[in-house]
This record gives structure tokens, sequence and C-alpha cells, in this order.
């Protein structure tokens, strides 16, 4: 395939013909984490949120997430998928929580934008829940780990080595 496939031939964007192909099974598996103050995951964690079971509605608004995900980047397939799963766990070196979602489909096209998406509207919600303890939370690394299925077959993200600790130098 030569130049870019979200363009046409006049430079104006365009969703790509995905018509030709053949339906297989695709997944994808994105993660991601929002770093909070200490005192924000405590209250997280102990289930003392004013707004409630912050865990619980992450996990349903990154599943709600994925299935909108053609509603929030414009020239993404809408997809019928298959499963979606996601989970969501404080992590306290953080301190904060990280996500993880897993998207299968069965399609013409990947299921990587609705696991990022899905992350995204985890992470997201864990935000609105938490910040009126911790305004200056971060979302962070939200990326896709793994994805399997259609033309390009397998990837998976490299683990790369841990860099040297500059201190013991």
């Amino acid at each position: 395939m030569t130049g870019p496939t979200h363009l046409d031939a006049a430079g104006r964007a365009r969703m790509v013909d995905v018509s030709g192909k053949a339906p297989s099974r695709r997944t994808a598996l994105a993660s991601g984490a929002i770093r909070m103050s200490v005192e924000a995951l405590e209250a997280l964690v102990r289930g003392e949120l004013p707004k409630g079971d912050a865990f619980a509605v992450a996990r349903v608004a990154g599943i709600q997430a994925a299935k909108r995900t053609p509603e929030l980047v414009p020239l993404c397939h809408p997809l019928a998928l298959d499963h979606v799963a996601v989970d969501v766990e404080p992590d306290p070196a953080l301190p904060g929580v990280r996500a993880r979602a897993e998207v299968v489909v069965t399609a013409r096209t990947g299921a990587e934008m609705e696991a990022l998406v899905a992350v995204a509207g985890a992470l997201l919600s864990i935000y609105d829940m938490a910040k009126s303890i911790d305004r200056g939370m971060s979302i962070e690394a939200v990326r896709l780990e793994s994805k399997a299925g259609g033309r390009s077959g397998e990837w998976s993200r490299v683990v790369e080595p841990a860099s040297p600790d500059p201190g013991n130098r």
C-alpha cells in the first residue's frame, strides 16, 4: 500500500474501504495508568469516594467507551464487539490505578482503537470519581500492548530493559 490510507487522491479525509477483506477473529490488549495522591488512592481503595465505587464504575465506563469508539475517533469503523473486558487495579507504587482492556471482534478491521479507548474511558472515570480529593491526577502511558489477527498478524510490545539508576554512577 502506498500513501496515507485515510486520505483520498485529493488529500481529503476518508474512511478506508475494508469491504474486500474477509472477516477474521481479532484481539487487542491495551493498558494505561492514572497517578494520584496517596490520600486519593487510599479513599478509592477504602470505597470512601463521595461518588461511590470507582472501580465498578470504571469497568463499566471502559466497556461503554469501547462500544462508542467510532463516535470518538472519526474514521474508525463501527464494529460489533464480541467481547470487552476491563480490569482496574490499585497500584500503591505509582501511587494510582492501572487499567487494562481486552477487546475481541470478528470483523474486517482490528480492535486496537477500541481497546485503547476502553482504557482511556476507564481512567477518565477514575479521574471523575476522585477529583474531589485530587485534581492533579495524571493519566499516563495509554498504549497498545498486543494485537492478533488480520492481515498484519500478531504484534506485541517489546519490553524495554530498565534504565540504569542515575544515582549509581
